[in-house]
């Protein structure tokens, strides 16, 4: 059973991001992407981003915990949204971008890797990746959760092989550069 397979824990989730979203990220997002296009969101969570990709994109929503997208579907019925492992993205549906605000942190790195190289399944041509994570060289766990931090050469060198790489920058979450996005084109 994963983390946020438990009500409790999506729960308490919910209540530590209350106030938190991804527009800065998605502002940047939009310089690198046209509105009108379609957008999956990997690891939607309580939807907050997805809410907000929606105002702009043609998006679907998803999320390996059955908690999370029955929640949402249930506030939203006509949306897009469904089960989906981040690892093995296993769908038969392409979009012009794949996006996520720390969810890949969750992943060890062996599985991201893995997880990039599935995107690149389901992007259309010269579609695109835009990720977070927490900038940083350490793997920690809090209460079952596995939090991976990445540094930007790190994320360079997973990607190289299939993927242009558009930007990574550094920003403050919390403190100053504890965060990065990385924005990809498919080769």
């Amino acid at each position: 059973m994963g983390y946020f397979d438990s009500k409790k824990n999506v729960s308490e989730y919910i209540k530590m991001v209350e106030g938190y979203d991804g527009s800065k990220l998605i502002n940047e997002l939009r310089t690198n992407l046209k509105d009108g296009s379609t957008v999956l969101e990997i690891g939607m969570g309580p939807g907050v981003d997805l809410d907000i990709l929606k105002k702009y994109y043609k998006v679907a929503g998803s999320d390996s915990s059955k908690i999370f997208v029955e929640r949402y579907k249930k506030q939203h019925p006509d949306s897009d949204v469904f089960l989906l492992d981040a690892t093995d993205i296993k769908i038969h549906r392409k979009f012009d971008c794949l996006y996520s605000n720390k969810v890949l942190i969750h992943l060890t790195k062996e599985d991201c890797l893995r997880s990039f190289k599935m995107q690149k399944k389901i992007l259309n041509a010269g579609g695109i990746l835009f990720h977070s994570f927490w900038h940083g060289d350490k793997v920690e766990e809090h209460q079952g959760l596995l939090f991976t931090y990445y540094t930007d050469y790190e994320l360079m060198a997973m990607v190289k092989d299939d993927y242009d790489i558009l930007k990574v920058q550094k920003y403050m979450e919390f403190e100053e550069d504890d965060s990065l996005y990385i924005v990809l084109k498919v080769k």
